[in-house]
């Protein structure tokens, strides 16, 4: 059993909750960073209740300086990230959640000699027209130049119960017919959120010599089975029938301004970034999830 103390921040969310709990099974003392502390009604899957486990108040949009973090990231062994916000809000910005407070949570731990493991995705570009990926690549350039002990975790598309954006993708699978945009053409490698979570936990405890730190701390963690988007939502359907859906492709231009229209109503988890996202492959090179498991990644589809 490891004997560490780690903070997770967005710890009550769809990665949060999986990284706590296996967090928890490896024997760490964990601390829940939320933005409501015990005022989350949500029926999470996977519970943070156990006595190993204590909650405090953290809002990143708020808490941009180092100085604000410093305290906090000496009290921990490692601090692990798992914010992110789909969608602005007012006074919540994509630069302040995804690029001022991981810059200034790196610099926090790199003061306090705390490892810092950051949530980030596949696919990121400073060339991204959505400000949602460039504001998360950002933040990425600035933890690797931090000289803190860091580890960006990329992470491909996710299934498993209770996430937003896994729950809806499954809706759509069990429908007659569905739609394509015509622009989706890169692959993707869906991992499992247990599969996530457990791998997160592996980086916030391994050792620099295990985790092979002196040559990469960069880990893009995908599936081992790399689809289409059409060929996936096709493989999530065989869950439930064996009925065939129709697929309906719809011109790129239409499926981007529907994207829009869902980021401006807050409707569904399809958003612009993701559809820049479906436009390219998401696949894990080299993928490190096995190494990080010590076994095959459980098959999604």
């Amino acid at each position: 059993m490891v004997n560490k103390k780690v903070l997770v921040l967005g710890g009550k969310g769809f990665i949060g909750r999986h990284a706590v709990a296996s967090l928890t099974a490896l024997g760490c003392d964990v601390t829940v960073g939320t933005r409501s502390p015990k005022n989350d009604k949500r029926q999470d899957t996977v519970k943070v209740s156990q006595p190993s486990i204590t909650e405090e108040q953290h809002l990143l949009h708020r808490a941009t300086t180092a100085d604000e973090w410093l305290e906090t990231a000496q009290q921990y062994d490692a601090v692990l990230n798992c914010v992110g916000i789909l969608r602005q809000r007012i006074g919540e910005s994509y630069e302040a959640v995804h690029h001022l407070a991981p810059m200034a949570i790196a610099a926090a731990c790199q003061r306090a000699g705390t490892r810092f493991v950051h949530v980030s995705a596949l696919g990121l570009s400073a060339n991204a027209k959505s400000r949602f990926l460039s504001s998360k690549h950002r933040g990425e350039e600035a933890i690797s130049s931090s000289g803190s002990d860091w580890i960006i975790a990329k992470i491909s598309l996710l299934d498993g119960e209770g996430g937003y954006g896994a729950t809806w993708l499954r809706g759509v699978a069990k429908l007659p017919l569905f739609i394509i945009p015509t622009s989706a053409k890169g692959k993707i490698a869906a991992l499992t959120a247990d599969d996530a979570g457990m791998a997160l936990s592996q980086l916030c405890v391994g050792s620099e010599q295990t985790l092979q730190l002196a040559e990469n701390r960069v880990f893009e963690l995908g599936g081992e089975q790399p689809l289409g988007f059409e060929a996936y939502i096709r493989g999530l359907r065989l869950r439930h029938t064996d009925k065939r859906a129709w697929c309906v492709p719809i011109p790129g231009t239409l499926a981007r301004l529907g994207a829009h229209i869902c980021d401006v109503l807050h409707f569904s988890p399809f958003s612009f970034g993701h559809w820049e996202l479906l436009c390219r492959d998401n696949i894990p090179k080299p993928n490190r999830l096995k190494e990080l498991l010590g076994r095959e990644p459980t098959r999604v589809v």
